[in-house]
């Protein structure tokens, strides 16, 4: 089968525009985009499907084709972490197709140690020179969690707890930064720190993730996804920013970025 060819120029400001397509293919070996032209993908991808504009790229019988006989690494783009919530269509959501976007699905998108392996091989071994971290809005698993902190949990099944335990400190946080705040209505705030709380993870956990963003290699960004209407709502930069330097002043980060 013939590849198809990349089209050769491609200006952010088109990228960003509502009314521009998908590239439509990326041959064989052929360079990545920069961090911020992906997180232009990805963004002009969602104003595409919330205005009803989709083009579905990617998703028909030569696409396939292709997916068997080349290399995700020659054609994804970014690498997403979000819940496991049938609400998060992740590649619909960006208007994006078959080997466009490694990605990750877990409950209360946490980044506990299987999921920063994930994230790790997405970055390192898939090459996408974006990484985001999705939360929603209604999460459950957040909620549980609030619920829990705030003494009106219930009983849950054995391997629950341990899966979304990571929440816990976002939960905590989200209250006592906002005290005038009380029940359900924290949840809100609750899912957005347990963004951060995932970014502080992941860089804790990861020398190679760190190294990559500090290289400008690669960009982590937080972004929260509306169930009731497929907007995206994206973390300043300046966040990731904050939340690496944190982590870089803390001797108890990880610091041997290869397994023995």
């Amino acid at each position: 089968m013939k590849k198809r060819i990349l089209k050769s120029v491609i200006t952010a400001g088109c990228l960003l525009a509502l009314t521009c397509g998908p590239v439509l293919a990326r041959s064989s070996k052929a360079a990545k985009p920069s961090p911020d032209v992906a997180i232009a993908m990805l963004k002009a991808g969602n104003a595409r499907f919330i205005t009803g504009k989709s083009t579905y790229p990617h998703s028909d019988f030569a696409r396939l084709a292709q997916a068997g006989t080349e290399d995700q690494g020659d054609h994804a783009y970014a690498t997403v972490i979000t819940c496991s919530d049938s609400r998060v269509p992740v590649e619909l959501l960006f208007d994006a197709g078959i080997m466009d976007i490694f990605v990750i699905r877990v409950a209360g998108n946490v980044l506990d140690v299987d999921e920063a392996g994930s994230v790790e091989y997405g970055l390192a071994h898939v090459n996408t020179p974006v990484f985001v971290i999705l939360g929603h809005t209604q999460c459950g698993a957040v909620t549980a969690v609030t619920n829990e902190v705030l003494g009106h949990g219930h009983p849950l099944e054995r391997n629950i707890p341990p899966l979304v335990d990571n929440i816990v400190p976002a939960v905590k946080k989200a209250i006592a930064d906002h005290p005038d705040v009380h029940g359900a209505d924290i949840i809100p705030f609750a899912i957005e720190e347990n963004i951060y709380q995932g970014m502080e993870d992941l860089f804790m956990e990861s020398p190679v993730s760190r190294d990559l963003v500090k290289s400008g290699k690669a960009k982590v960004i937080g972004a929260i996804y509306d169930v009731s209407n497929g907007t995206i709502r994206w973390i300043p930069e300046a966040k990731t920013t904050e939340i690496l330097a944190k982590v870089e002043a803390n001797p108890a980060r990880a610091m041997d970025a290869m397994a023995k």
